[in-house]
């Protein structure tokens, strides 16, 4: 079988709900929210074969794909897919300030500028490069079933490289908590989605939700 990959975003934290920056300094946990998000997605996928379940090293990651873990798959805590530093904004609420800030290095990053750092964190171009390491390493894995679980922003660029775009165009994603991307690997090494952010196993009021 062709290697496919399975990529979800995190599912919903309290800092989510309140509109608090987590970025890759805020370890957080999923609210009640999240935990349910996260078992309706199991009970949409639990009958996949995944052979690997491979998650950022924060924890809403991992607690948000348990029930794949619990059930045995192997899990492995991958860095590079750690959500975007925000640096000095992190786990404080928008002001309009930083609101304005925010809006204006992501609006550069649509024009080709990703060097911009929010609150003096990570660049776009950084984050990249550390995402592109983690996708090199895909095809050469032994596994052809694999489960991805990342965050919002970080997601949004693993999505963009992975389908051969570069990581200015980004802002042309939305992503979901939980929401499913997926991918197969093409003879010709690139990545085709058939998926994007599918949110058929949550609730209806929950699948127009983005954050």
């Amino acid at each position: 079988m062709p290697k496919t990959v399975y990529v979800v975003r995190h599912g919903q934290t309290d800092f989510n709900l309140k509109k608090i920056v987590q970025g890759s300094g805020v370890d957080s946990s999923l609210n009640d929210t999240g935990r349910d998000q996260g078992s309706r997605l199991f009970e949409k996928y639990r009958e996949v074969p995944f052979e690997v379940v491979l998650t950022s090293a924060l924890k809403r990651t991992w607690e948000t794909v348990a029930g794949f873990i619990e059930a045995g798959i192997p899990h492995e805590k991958h860095s590079e897919i750690n959500e975007m530093s925000w640096g000095t904004h992190e786990g404080k609420k928008g002001t309009p300030e930083s609101i304005a800030e925010y809006q204006m290095i992501k609006d550069g990053w649509g024009e080709g500028r990703i060097d911009g750092r929010i609150g003096g964190g990570e660049s776009a171009q950084e984050m990249g490069v550390r995402l592109q390491k983690f996708i090199d390493t895909l095809p050469e894995r032994e596994e052809d079933l694999l489960l991805i679980c990342s965050h919002g922003r970080a997601m949004c660029g693993l999505v963009t490289l992975m389908m051969g775009r570069k990581i200015d165009r980004m802002n042309e994603l939305i992503h979901s908590n939980t929401g499913v991307w997926r991918a197969t690997l093409q003879p010709d090494g690139t990545w085709a989605f058939d998926l994007k952010n599918d949110r058929t196993h949550l609730p209806e009021v929950q699948r127009e939700e983005k954050w």
